[in-house]
């Protein structure tokens, strides 16, 4: 099966979701490349604007061939800029079909704007398309406003879901969460993004005996991801327990704002590297994410896969409660929050090895590519 991706955002903007489908799909044997065009925001990293290539070409990530184009975006101009980006993608690929030939199937990652420009070609070309869409209503609603919405955006992104093959949501909720836009009338399917359950594998910790318990949190520093309830949380446990430990990592925990809230027993790592990621769970031995909405947060995933316990909120999706493994507490709730934090110390070490490998049936490359597998076959079959 001839597979390209379209990702609405990659590399330097993050997007490595896609990156890791299409290696789960090229080691089931497919021809996968991805076609990529990144906007970039001279606001947002002005060396990036500056420094990356100003031309389109091809490299290679991961052993995925990646045809790629850095577009840079005008400020203000939000129209031109989504019309430019569609029409640099459906560009590019008339250059790929010339090189590669005609797809069998398109996979865009995300409705804006992949999706959308997806359905152009597929209205030109014939080659059905499948949209996996990883934004929420909260993500949404920063761009078009509370639901219902009368931006221009909405109705352009609507006709992208109803005419995919299947849009593929990353769980069950997230279609009742972005209804209030989009509605449901169009197919759609739930399939977990992937984790590296290998480099995530599984690691016994030390014994608790003569050492602090560590609780982790691995989230951006904003306001969509709770810190405030989970310092909140960390201050009325650590008055029972002092000698807890709460260490945090991502964009941002490291700036002067979020230093300037944080008591002792905290430490911050700031934004870290994969590999610096997986040396933090290890160290850990239960992660707390206090967030006030998520779609899929695979660092739950990831921290399972790792044999630790989670505590986090009831706005994670239902597929991520993974029995013992995950602790559930209200959303803006301190005190239930370092209630079960608190359980989880007293309730001690879990069996580990077992929640690693429930992870690995419901997010390793391995079955995430095969349910992608036999979906982009039933859409070829019809």
């Amino acid at each position: 099966m001839h597979i390209l991706e379209l990702p609405s955002f990659f590399v330097p903007y993050g997007g490595l979701f896609c990156l890791d489908q299409a290696k789960a799909l090229a080691a089931l044997g497919h021809e996968v490349r991805i076609l990529s065009n990144v906007q970039l925001g001279v606001t947002v990293n002005w060396k990036d604007y500056l420094i990356l290539p100003w031309h389109r070409y091809e490299h290679e990530m991961d052993g995925i061939a990646v045809y790629q184009n850095y577009q840079r975006g005008v400020p203000k101009m939000v129209r031109h800029n989504v019309e430019r980006w569609v029409s640099t993608v459906c560009s590019m690929f008339e250059n790929y079909v010339a090189r590669y030939g005609r797809p069998d199937i398109l996979h865009a990652h995300c409705a804006k704007w992949a999706g959308y420009a997806a359905m152009l070609i597929s209205r030109e070309y014939g080659i059905p398309y499948v949209i996996t869409e990883h934004l929420s209503y909260k993500m949404f609603e920063e761009e078009f406003g509370p639901a219902p919405s009368t931006a221009w955006q909405i109705g352009l992104l609507k006709e992208a879901y109803r005419e995919a093959a299947c849009v593929v949501h990353v769980s069950e909720e997230q279609v009742d969460n972005i209804a209030p836009y989009f509605g449901r009338d169009y197919r759609w399917q739930y399939i977990s993004n992937t984790i590296d359950v290998d480099f995530y594998h599984h690691l016994s910790r030390l014994p608790l005996a003569g050492r602090p318990f560590r609780f982790c949190c691995l989230a951006n520093y904003w306001p969509l991801k709770g810190y405030d309830v989970l310092f909140e949380a960390f201050r009325s446990l650590r008055r029972a327990h002092p000698q807890v430990e709460l260490a945090i990592a991502g964009r941002g925990t490291d700036s002067r704002d979020c230093r300037s809230q944080m008591t002792e027993g905290m430490t911050t790592h700031g934004l870290i590297a994969r590999e610096e990621v997986r040396q933090l769970l290890y160290e850990s031995d239960a992660l707390v994410l206090a967030s006030r909405s998520e779609v899929q947060p695979l660092v739950l995933l990831e921290a399972m896969s790792t044999g630790i316990p989670v505590v986090a909120t009831t706005c994670i999706p239902r597929c991520l409660q993974l029995g013992e493994g995950c602790s559930i507490v209200p959303v803006d709730d301190a005190q239930a929050l370092a209630a079960s934090m608190h359980a989880v110390m007293e309730n001690g070490p879990i069996d580990g090895a077992s929640l690693s490998a429930q992870v690995a049936t419901i997010a390793s490359p391995r079955a995430i590519g095969r349910q992608l597998e036999q979906l982009f076959s039933e859409v070829m079959g019809k």
